[in-house]
């Protein structure tokens, strides 16, 4: 299927696909959206089958500041939590590329019950998202209850978003190019159209106070 120009313009966001453990196959609705969505690239975190915190967050980074504009962060299971813990680590602030954030279906990673690869996103973050986010969540997903996802939700400050009973919301849940999430991923991309002028005036800002300081130390 050929890709839509709906993100087409140099002045619309990339979406950067970031998914989980073992990566998003060919029938994931990831996988469909990097086809279909002109302005969309998948994040390349590696070790999909052993996944290592430190790296995700590292490689999720590169991805970013290699955009070279405006980013949406459109996550799945596991990259919720990378996602999350670059904000962490990180601590964007109002010139960063990231605009916003859906994060589709975040695991449980506390616990004894927890797939030991999950746990090594623990603990879960605490600190609200410094951007626009929605939590996308399945009332009967078999990695996180709901309630665990509207805790997830409360804590990065994210809209949550019931998504209906639809497993871990993946290949497995039958639903293609999942049309409701493309809704959602739209709805995010118009809420963050005042951020985005934000971002642009804070990028011409820091390069004005750069050439600033440049003269400034041509005439001391």
């Amino acid at each position: 299927m050929a890709k839509t120009d709906r993100f087409s313009s140099e002045q619309s966001p990339l979406i950067l696909l970031v998914p989980g453990l073992h990566n998003s196959g060919p029938n994931h609705w990831q996988s469909h959206w990097e086809a279909e969505i002109s302005g969309s690239r998948r994040v390349e975190l590696g070790m999909w089958d052993n996944p290592h915190r430190n790296t995700w967050v590292n490689q999720l980074n590169l991805a970013i500041h290699r955009a070279e504009r405006p980013v949406i962060l459109v996550a799945h299971s596991l990259g919720c939590h990378a996602v999350a813990w670059w904000a962490e680590y990180e601590q964007p602030g109002t010139d960063s590329p990231v605009v916003g954030a859906l994060l589709v279906a975040p695991p449980e990673v506390e616990g004894r019950n927890v797939d030991p690869r999950l746990q090594r996103f623990a603990p879960l973050v605490g600190s609200r998202l410094p951007f626009k986010s929605i939590v996308a969540a399945s009332q009967n997903d078999p990695y996180s209850s709901f309630g665990q996802s509207k805790r997830t939700a409360r804590k990065w400050g994210s809209r949550l978003i019931d998504a209906g009973p639809i497993g871990h919301i993946n290949a497995e849940s039958g639903i293609a190019n999942w049309p409701y999430g493309k809704y959602l991923l739209n709805h995010l991309i118009a809420e963050t159209n005042q951020k985005r002028l934000s971002y642009d005036d804070a990028k011409s800002a820091k390069s004005f106070m750069a050439t600033q300081d440049h003269h400034e130390g041509l005439w001391r």
